[in-house]
């Protein structure tokens, strides 16, 4: 499968929503409601991303993963934090450790790709914001 190994920069902002159960619910004709899960992770978690007055250079590289990561048939985009130095999906560089924790919780188990392209903006010459969104799929190996 591949991966696309999304820049080590760190975002300025960011936003992460931690899906839901799939489920189905049925009522019954007296109102009364079952609900039947299916699966025991939740799907279509979402990451939003943004970066403020990076450099072109930066932005490129932003660009570069999201038209690199089209181009393959699996298009994983794998997080690096250069702060911890270590691999985190998604990138919690300043998050409590209470709320990396829980955050990892949900996320575990998940892979992540663009939901769109980046969204890109000049600041003037040669700085940008640039912002990105992802949405998580199941691992299904």
């Amino acid at each position: 499968m591949a991966q696309i190994q999304f820049p080590a920069l760190v975002p300025s902002g960011r936003s992460f929503s931690p899906g839901s159960y799939p489920e189905r619910v049925f009522e019954s004709q007296n109102g009364s409601k079952s609900f039947i899960r299916y699966g025991n992770k939740p799907v279509n978690a979402s990451l939003s991303l943004s970066f403020s007055n990076i450099s072109d250079d930066d932005a490129n590289s932003i660009l570069t993963a999201y038209y690199d990561s089209e181009s393959v048939g699996e298009n994983y985009i794998k997080f690096k934090s250069e702060v911890n130095g270590g691999i985190t999906d998604p990138p919690m560089l300043d998050y409590s450790e209470s709320l990396t924790h829980r955050i990892g919780q949900f996320s575990s188990g998940l892979r992540w790709r663009f939901s769109g392209p980046p969204e890109y903006s000049s600041v003037f010459p040669g700085v940008a914001n640039v912002s990105c969104s992802f949405v998580a799929c199941l691992d299904g190996d």
